[in-house]
C-alpha cells in the first residue's frame, strides 16, 4: 500500500475550474481514507483508479459488486501509472451508470499500455459499486 498526502495532486488527475490539479484530500482521498460514499459512478471510477495507483486492495474489493468481485486484487510490482482520461459518464437511471475511460500505465521493463474500458456501475443502499467492463 502506498501513501498520498492530502495536499498532493490527486492520482486521478481531476482538474478544477482553473485547470489546476485537485488536491487528493479534496478529491479521491475523501473516499479512500474515510467512509464517505462516492456520489456517482464517475467519482467511484476515479477513486478506484486512485486505489489502483495507491495499491488499496481493501477499497477496491469494498467497491466491487459482490456478483463479480474477485477474492483478491493482485498488483504488479514496478507498475507506474501514467494517467486517467474519463471520456464519458452515462447515467442510465437513478441506480445504473456507465463510465468510459482510458487508463495508462507502464509495467516494469515494458512499454506503456492503454486500458480503454466501458465500465458498468450499480447503486445499492446508497452506495455505488463497480460491476464489470468491456474493453475497447
Amino acid at each position: 500500500m502506498k501513501f498520498c498526502a492530502p495536499d498532493s495532486p490527486c492520482p486521478c488527475g481531476r482538474l478544477d475550474a482553473r485547470s489546476r490539479p485537485v488536491r487528493y484530500g479534496d478529491c479521491c482521498g475523501r473516499y479512500l481514507d474515510a467512509d464517505t460514499a462516492a456520489p456517482d459512478a464517475e467519482h467511484l471510477m476515479r477513486s478506484r483508479y486512485s486505489a489502483f495507483v495507491l495499491e488499496r486492495e481493501a477499497y477496491l474489493l469494498a467497491t466491487w459488486h459482490g456478483s463479480t468481485r474477485p477474492q483478491q486484487v493482485p498488483f504488479d510490482a514496478g507498475v507506474k501509472w501514467l494517467g486517467l482520461e474519463v471520456r464519458k459518464h452515462l447515467p442510465r437511471d437513478a441506480d445504473h451508470a456507465e463510465v468510459e475511460f482510458v487508463a495508462r500505465h507502464k509495467p516494469a521493463g515494458s512499454s506503456a499500455v492503454r486500458l480503454h474500458e466501458q465500465s458498468r456501475f450499480v447503486r445499492e443502499d446508497g452506495r455505488w459499486y463497480y460491476v464489470d467492463g468491456n474493453f475497447k
